[in-house]
C-alpha cells in the first residue's frame, strides 16, 4: 500500500503531524511519503505564504484574527477555495508518479487542492483530512474528504453545522510521535541535567513562531519566592537563544561593551542618548538568577524534557499542546495567536488541563498558584491523563485500511 501525506510549513505543527503519521505507517510496512505541498508547487509561493503568516501572527495579530474569522464564513471561504483550485493541478505530476492508494492532508490548503482534483475526476484515491487544532474552521471542510480525524469529540457538532456528515468524523486526536507516550524516568533525566529531582521543574518552550515575552516571563519567575528550576527550549531561534544566554549569564550585548567605554560628554547627541538610556534600562532590569536554569537551542528530544517537567509554559499551538497532553503535562499558556491558538487555549482551560497567563503584564500568579497547590496540579495532570489519545496513530492506520478496502 502507498500513502502520500500532504502538508505545509506554515507553523510547525502541520509537518510534525505528517511526519508522525509517516513514521508509524512505515513501521507497518506501508510506503508513506510526506510532501510540503506549497514548497512542491512553488518555493516562491511557499516562502511568501509562510513569511506572511509569521509576520501577521507576530506583528499584526488583530489583522490575522480578522482574516481568520472572515475565512470562517462561507462566502469568504469560497474565494480562498477558488484560489486553491487554480494551483491544485500542479500536484498532478506528483500524484501520477507516486500513484497513492490513499491521500492524507494535514493542512487546509492541501485538503482543498485534493478535493478539487477529486471533484474534477482527476483522482479517485480516498482522502483523510487530519485537523491540527482543537476547534474546527471552515477552511478545513471540503466535499472530497472521505474522513476527518479531529482532536476531540466536541468538534463534531460544529462541523456538522458546517455541513459535514458526523459519520465521517473521527475524534482520534492529533497524531504525535509515539515517544511522547513512552514512560520515562523523571529522576534520571533531571539528574543527567544536573538538576534536582526534589524541585518542581518548569519547562518553557518558544514554539515555531516564537515567544514574544519569554525574557519578561523569565525575569518574573526569577523574582518568585518559591523554589523551582527551569528548562528553556528556544528552538531554531538564535537571537532568542543568545538573549536568554546573556540574561542567564549576566553578560551584556556586545554593542554595549563597545559603546560605553567611548561614551564622552562631547559625543552626546539624541541617538547616543537613546542608546545610553536603553543601556541603563537594561541594567536596572537585570535580575539575580535564583532558579537553576538549563537552556537548549534545538532538540529532537522534546519528549524527554516534557517528561522531566511539572508544568510547561508555552504557546497553545496544536502539536505542542498535543505532545504535552501525551506526557500528562499541565500547561500555562502564553502569547496565543488570535484565532486557532485562542480556541486551543479555551478548550484546554475549560477542561482544567491548562491555565492562561496575562500576555500584557506577564503576570505569573497562575504559575505560583499551581506550584503552591499540589492538589490542583495533580487534578490538572489527572485531566491530561484522562484525555487519552495514545491510540491515534493505530486508529488512523485502521481507518486507512478500511477506506482503501472499500474504495
Amino acid at each position: 500500500m502507498k500513502v502520500i501525506i500532504l502538508s505545509a510549513s506554515t507553523g510547525g505543527g502541520h509537518m510534525s503531524a505528517a511526519n508522525a503519521i509517516s513514521e508509524y505507517l512505515s513501521e507497518q510496512n506501508i510506503e508513506a511519503k510526506v510532501v510540503d505541498t506549497l514548497k512542491y508547487i512553488s518555493p516562491i509561493l511557499n516562502k511568501t505564504i509562510t513569511e506572511t503568516y509569521e509576520f501577521l501572527a507576530k506583528k499584526s495579530p488583530k489583522l490575522w484574527k480578522f482574516m481568520y474569522n472572515s475565512s470562517n464564513h462561507r462566502a469568504i471561504n469560497k474565494i480562498v477555495s477558488s484560489s486553491n483550485s487554480l494551483i491544485s493541478r500542479k500536484l498532478m505530476p506528483l500524484l501520477r508518479n507516486f500513484k497513492p492508494d490513499l491521500i492524507i492532508s494535514t493542512h487546509p490548503f492541501a485538503t482543498e487542492m485534493i478535493s478539487k482534483l477529486k471533484s474534477s475526476d482527476k483522482i479517485d484515491a480516498p482522502l483523510i483530512c487530519v485537523m491540527t487544532d482543537y476547534a474546527p474552521h471552515r477552511t478545513w471542510v471540503s466535499s472530497g474528504v472521505n474522513a476527518y480525524v479531529v482532536a476531540n469529540d466536541s468538534m463534531i457538532e460544529p462541523m456538522q453545522k458546517m455541513g459535514v456528515n458526523p459519520d465521517i468524523i473521527y475524534p482520534f486526536g492529533i497524531p504525535v510521535d509515539e515517544e511522547f507516550f513512552a514512560q520515562k524516568s523523571k529522576k534520571e533525566i533531571l539528574s543527567q541535567m544536573d538538576l534536582s529531582p526534589a524541585l518542581p521543574t518548569l519547562l518553557i518552550m518558544a514554539g515555531s513562531c516564537g515567544f514574544a515575552n519569554m525574557e519578561s516571563v523569565y525575569k518574573k519567575l526569577q523574582k518568585s519566592k518559591l523554589d523551582f528550576q527551569i528548562i528553556i527550549i528556544t528552538g531554531k531561534n538564535p537571537r532568542l537563544y543568545n538573549n536568554m544566554q546573556n540574561l542567564i549569564s549576566g553578560s551584556k550585548p556586545q554593542k554595549h561593551h563597545e559603546f560605553i567605554p567611548k561614551f564622552k560628554i562631547k559625543n552626546i547627541n539624541l541617538h547616543n542618548l537613546r542608546i545610553f538610556k536603553n543601556f541603563i534600562k537594561k541594567e536596572s532590569e537585570k535580575v539575580t538568577i535564583t532558579k537553576p536554569t538549563k537552556i537548549i537551542y534545538f532538540t529532537n528530544e522534546v519528549s524527554k524534557y516534557m517528561a522531566a517537567a511539572d508544568i510547561i509554559i508555552t504557546k497553545p499551538g496544536g502539536l505542542t499542546i498535543s505532545e504535552a497532553l501525551a506526557c500528562n503535562l499541565p500547561m500555562a499558556l502564553f502569547d496565543a495567536i488570535p484565532g486557532q491558538e485562542e480556541e486551543n487555549a479555551e478548550f484546554l482551560v475549560s477542561r482544567n488541563m491548562a491555565v492562561k497567563l496575562d500576555s500584557k503584564s506577564e503576570n505569573i500568579d497562575a504559575i505560583e498558584n499551581l506550584l503552591s497547590d499540589p492538589e490542583k496540579l495533580r487534578d490538572m495532570r489527572f485531566n491530561c491523563e484522562n484525555f487519552d489519545k495514545s491510540g491515534s496513530l493505530s486508529n488512523i492506520h485502521n481507518l486507512i485500511k478500511n477506506l482503501v478496502k472499500h474504495n
